[in-house]
């Protein structure tokens, strides 16, 4: 699939349809959710692979996985309005997502590849760490997300001491849309890193 066919699917992903500030339920942007996946492709060719998605939301990267031939994906998330906004865009895109309502770091079921999104810490000082130390412990093969540029040298720590091998780390295009009352500006620029960690195995 090309860039821009994967772009146009995840722009029609429905947002979350009561986003909550507390949990910082924002959108992925379609160009960096793009960006994510692709690159992840090219680490470690998702068709075939199973793929979990930690705090899937509405599932933008869980169904651009499943469009790149990945199977099973898992989305894992919280929110049960939001997972069910999920299964509705999957089934419009014509694929299968597996979703299963749990925090994640209850969540302890393997997968070859891991996507995250996390909360980015705006509201709750360190609310991406168990995002990422689950990252660390669930993917057989590698884990891809996001994360501002700020937590580079935290990220960085926590592979080194998982065993991981960081095998890039770029800045993405990302821009914050209004989503919460006290937003006061339409688009906000962030300074938001994409990892690609290789976590085991031997490539």
């Amino acid at each position: 699939m090309r860039a821009s066919q994967l772009a146009r699917v995840l722009s029609g992903v429905p947002p979350f349809p009561r986003p909550e500030a507390r949990r910082e339920q924002v959108l992925t942007p379609p160009g960096p959710a793009v960006e994510l996946l692709l690159a992840a492709d090219r680490w470690d060719p998702l068709s075939g692979r199973s793929v979990l998605d930690l705090g899937m939301g509405t599932g933008r990267l869980a169904i651009g996985a499943a469009l790149l031939g990945a199977d099973p994906v898992v989305g894992v998330e919280i929110d049960p309005e939001a997972a069910e906004v999920a299964r509705s865009a999957a089934r419009s895109a014509g694929v299968s997502l597996e979703i299963v309502l749990a925090d994640v770091a209850d969540y302890r079921t393997p997968a070859d590849v891991v996507l995250l999104n996390p909360p980015f810490g705006a509201q709750r000082r360190h609310a991406d760490r168990p995002f990422w130390d689950a990252a660390f412990s669930l993917a057989r093969r590698s884990a891809h997300g996001f994360a501002l540029a700020d937590s580079r040298t935290f990220i960085a720590r926590r592979a080194v001491a998982r065993g991981a091998h960081i095998l890039e780390t770029r800045p993405v295009a990302w821009e914050l849309e209004r989503t919460f009352p006290h937003h006061t500006r339409n688009r906000v620029p962030l300074p938001v890193d994409r990892w690609a960690i290789q976590t085991h195995g031997d490539r």
